[in-house]
């Protein structure tokens, strides 16, 4: 719950996440549907503030995965955890974002954004002044006004990531949000999302199937296969377009498609 002081900080100083990202972790969790567990045994900890993302073959739990930290699914055995406490449903401080852009399509673009803003109380005035800034950090403050089937794949992407971070979650789950876009957009996404995460604080969780943008934005990278978390392994020079040829970096992009060819 949102105390009065915080909703005062929030409004004074402009749209901004908890300067403090949450913990998640998975501990000796069974993950998947009643009688159909699609992981089992998995064990994770993701740091506040840190980015794990999260690579594998079609159908090997990803999203499962996920969906088990957004608290829409429960796990089998074991238990998912934020802070220390296990996580019995989905919560407000922790945002979803899909490949599917999920935004309300009678909606313009800075009203899906004031959304979230508007279930949290803001008033209509503090609302549109701090959708308006998030709008103008995604580069879409001409097409505030737009309905979302009247851009682009990537700006109603851009949208959907200013609609989550304007709530100011604790943790950011991300599946596959870029899949759909082209090469050239997909890269400016991605720069983008390390641009307006940065001071945020939030924790980010990011399950993609390219192994290069796992690397590019993961401080660490987690491995899912044969039905398990076959490893995490920590990324050298995370979010640093020039590490793409350092030999550490290549290693373990080596490795890393080696376990998934495996």
């Amino acid at each position: 719950m949102t105390t009065s002081s915080e909703t005062e900080l929030h409004q004074a100083d402009g749209p901004r996440t908890s300067s403090r990202g949450a913990r998640l972790a998975l501990r000796g969790a069974v993950l998947g549907r009643p009688g159909a567990p699609t992981l089992t045994g998995v064990d994770v900890d993701v740091p506040p503030g840190g980015i794990l993302t999260v690579v594998g073959p079609s159908g090997c739990g990803k999203s499962t995965l996920l969906r088990t930290l957004a608290g829409l699914l429960p796990p089998l055995a074991g238990t998912a955890e934020q802070d220390g406490r296990r996580i019995e449903g989905p919560g407000a401080d922790r945002a979803l974002v899909f490949q599917e852009d999920a935004l309300l399509p009678w909606r313009s673009l800075r009203a899906n954004v004031e959304l979230p803003l508007a279930i949290q109380g803001l008033s209509r005035v503090d609302r549109r002044e701090q959708a308006a800034t998030w709008l103008d950090r995604v580069k879409l403050s001409a097409h505030a006004r737009q309905l979302p089937h009247r851009v682009s794949g990537g700006q109603r992407q851009r949208a959907q990531l200013a609609r989550a971070l304007a709530a100011r979650p604790r943790a950011v789950l991300m599946d596959e949000p870029f899949g759909a876009l082209d090469a050239q957009t997909r890269a400016g996404m991605q720069d983008l999302l390390v641009e307006v995460l940065h001071g945020t604080g939030a924790t980010v969780v990011f399950v993609t199937h390219d192994v290069d943008e796992a690397l590019f934005l993961g401080d660490r990278v987690a491995l899912l296969g044969s039905g398990r978390l076959t490893a995490v392994r920590d990324v050298p020079r995370p979010r640093d377009r020039a590490a793409h040829d350092d030999p550490t970096r290549v290693a373990l992009r080596r490795d890393v498609l080696t376990s998934l060819s495996t």
